[in-house]
């Protein structure tokens, strides 16, 4: 505790109201001594004393008690000081300066840490962390022990200035070299077949172009070089719909720090451009609308449409020349355009004399060649002449018996529905009844609803390259109109036509790899298999690891195992394979891994702050600790300065008034006896 005193003023009135008054009174004297006034010095004395007789002078006797200065230390714990000493050093560092911090009483000491789980080196959050509740009059600077890698850095330095001096201690060798490829930019999706690019930057302090390798799901793709040091644009093509991972590579140097940096990858959704949909109609019917509003609502497909007006067997004596309908353009959309379709539908039987047999049979060649094809069933017309007698039955799953059954029933999956990637996801509460079916053999196609009696309604089959579809009910439409709480049905056709476009995520057998923070990989299987072989998987060495499945649920399996390395891993389950790429935890503390001063130094030079490199080797050579004054610069070449606040508390004050208010106006009225005195003479 010390004892001080100090002149202050406690005004008796508001300070502005006594202001207005001074400086009426100096108008008014300034008018009287214009005038030639005799007495202008005593009206001034009076004037004088009557401000400041309102001002109350104040003399005030303190005890303070001296107040220590704030000083942050910021350590850096993130990934990127794990390489070559540099966690040892500066840990040596701190050591060394909270050693001579902790020796100078004057001083309290606070120390943050950056977040170690966090994609990136926050080093000016955690010093405003540190500082936020600090009196910015007691702060004497800050130390930051960095790598120098610091993903913060406020875009105007100069606003730290009130924290300052702030110094950076920079741990990491001068010879350290790293070559990294980073991906700048990438479509999330791209056109299948078509090129897509991507941004990508390699940096390298040895070559001045390097050759990058590509893979796509695994597959090796032709090496591209580029450039290093600036962006460059890299093209490549996806073969499959669906999700694509890339992965970028480039070859390892010599003595560099980490090849973890040495891969990038991206994935890219394959998508087709535009899906052609054809759809005939065979005639009018309640449910026709419900698939033409279906397919147009999705802006992904072009539809065409026919519907069965006028067959050619109709007669109605009305000359074709008064129809004002389009004929059926058999020949152009079955012998040239077919390949063209992504998807064919028959939506309720076709008459022999709408489609020949010619034309049915180039569509069962379109399904074996890997076409898609979707059949709605309607009623058989009279003579039982239904698709399944005609060249394209070959191709349909099951046998039709030409028997329809009429009656109220509610459809239900069957216990492969339940498991299948098309039905295994739809709601079954709550669905609506249909009216009627057609009876089917079910043979050797996959049955994924049926009726309460065993009756399959919608079935699914793998012809040759291609897949076809049956739903064997023209009932449909009641789930879309709602009738007694609907059904899923716009649900039911889309993945239906998905997976009849082979769409992998709708693929029944599939597996994938997901690599997550922790050192393995999750592989995930859906299957219809209830013992499906165990996984194999390679990892980036070469070396193979098999694991069994455990069950999820039924048709769902998991399997995690062990993946230490940092690579490309491939999986296989028999004739399933699936690849991810296991990268960095935080992508962003790899992107450049060298120790650098770059970063720090402006907000050094902003506070008056100073930066020293401090090596890698385990002992730093610490810079002197200096107390320097309010101003003036705070480093030098071998010392770092902490500013000397001088902040204090006072526990007790005793203040005596110096001139009261009476004394004050007794004066102020001497002085004007006086003055009018001087000016009676």
């Amino acid at each position: 505790m010390f004892e001080a005193s100090r002149l202050a003023f406690d005004p008796l009135i508001p300070w502005t109201l006594l202001w207005v008054l001074v400086g009426g009174a100096v108008v008014l004297w300034g008018v009287y001594l214009w005038l030639r006034g005799r007495a202008w010095l005593m009206r001034a004395l009076a004037l004088s004393v009557l401000a400041l007789a309102l001002a109350n002078p104040l003399w005030i006797e303190e005890q303070r008690e001296p107040l220590k200065d704030i000083v942050a230390v910021v350590m850096d714990r993130s990934e990127s000081m794990n390489f070559r000493g540099r966690t040892e050093t500066a840990q040596a560092a701190y050591e060394a300066l909270k050693s001579q911090l902790d020796a100078d009483e004057t001083l309290e000491l606070r120390v943050a840490e950056t977040d170690p789980g966090a994609d990136g080196t926050d080093m000016y959050v955690a010093l405003q962390s540190a500082l936020s509740d600090a009196p910015r009059e007691r702060i004497a600077g800050a130390v930051m022990i960095t790598d120098g890698q610091i993903h913060d850095m406020p875009e105007d330095p100069k606003e730290a200035a009130q924290i300052g001096p702030v110094h950076a201690l920079v741990v990491g060798g001068d010879d350290e070299i790293d070559r990294n490829i980073e991906i700048q930019s990438a479509p999330s999706f791209g056109i299948i077949d078509n090129r897509v690019e991507m941004r990508v930057q390699v940096n390298d302090p040895v070559e001045k172009t390097v050759e990058v390798g590509i893979t796509i799901n695994g597959d090796p793709q032709p090496p591209q070089r580029i450039q290093v040091g600036k962006p460059e644009m890299l093209s490549l093509t996806l073969k499959r719909r669906g999700d694509n991972l890339v992965v970028l590579s480039v070859d390892g140097i010599a003595n560099e720090l980490t090849l973890a940096n040495n891969l990038a990858s991206a994935r890219i959704s394959g998508v087709q451009d535009r899906l052609r949909v054809l759809l005939v109609t065979g005639e009018p019917h309640a449910g026709a609308r419900v698939w033409r509003d279906l397919l147009k609502s999705d802006p992904a497909v072009d539809l065409v449409h026919f519907t069965i007006l006028r067959p050619p067997q109709k007669s109605d004596n009305v000359p074709i020349e008064e129809i004002a309908l389009i004929a059926f353009p058999k020949p152009q959309l079955f012998r040239e355009k077919l390949d063209e379709f992504d998807l064919v539908i028959f939506d309720h039987e076709l008459r022999p004399s709408v489609l020949e047999e010619q034309y049915l049979d180039r569509v069962a060649r379109y399904v074996e060649r890997g076409g898609a094809l979707l059949i709605a069933s309607g009623p058989p017309y009279p003579g039982a002449y239904i698709l399944y007698n005609t060249p394209l039955g070959g191709v349909l799953p099951g046998r039709a018996t030409g028997e329809m059954v009429d009656g109220k029933f509610t459809p239900q999956l069957t216990e492969l529905g339940k498991r299948h990637s098309v039905t295994a996801t739809l709601p079954t509460e709550g669905w609506g009844p249909w009216m009627r079916y057609m009876k089917m053999e079910q043979g050797n196609s996959e049955a994924l609803m049926q009726t309460p009696d065993g009756n399959p309604l919608l079935l699914l089959n793998r012809v040759g390259q291609g897949r076809v579809a049956s739903v064997m009910s023209d009932q449909l439409w009641l789930w879309a109109r709602g009738y007694e709480g609907g059904g899923p049905y716009a649900e039911l056709i889309r993945r239906t036509a998905h997976w009849l476009m082979k769409e992998p995520e709708l693929e029944e057998e599939l597996l994938e790899l997901e690599a997550g923070a922790a050192p393995e990989v999750k592989a995930t299987l859906h299957t219809l298999s209830d013992s499906p072989p165990p996984i194999e998987m390679r990892a980036p060495d070469g070396t193979t690891t098999t694991s069994p499945w455990t069950l999820v649920s039924p048709g769902h399996y998991q399997a995690n195992m062990p993946a230490k390395e940092l690579g490309l891993y491939i999986a296989k389950s028999d004739k399933l394979s699936a690849v991810t790429l296991r990268g960095p935890t935080h992508p962003r503390e790899y992107l450049d891994l060298r120790a650098t001063t770059e970063k720090v130094q402006p907000l050094a030079t902003a506070t008056l702050g100073g930066v020293f490199k401090l090596g890698a080797d385990g002992s730093p050579s610490m810079p002197q600790m200096r107390r320097v004054g309010e101003r003036g610069n705070g480093a030098g070449s071998d010392w770092m300065g902490l500013r000397q606040r001088g902040a204090y508390a006072v526990r007790a004050t005793d203040s005596t008034t110096l001139l009261p208010g009476v004394v004050g106006m007794l004066l102020a009225c001497v002085f004007m006896m006086l003055a009018w005195r001087r000016e009676g003479r």
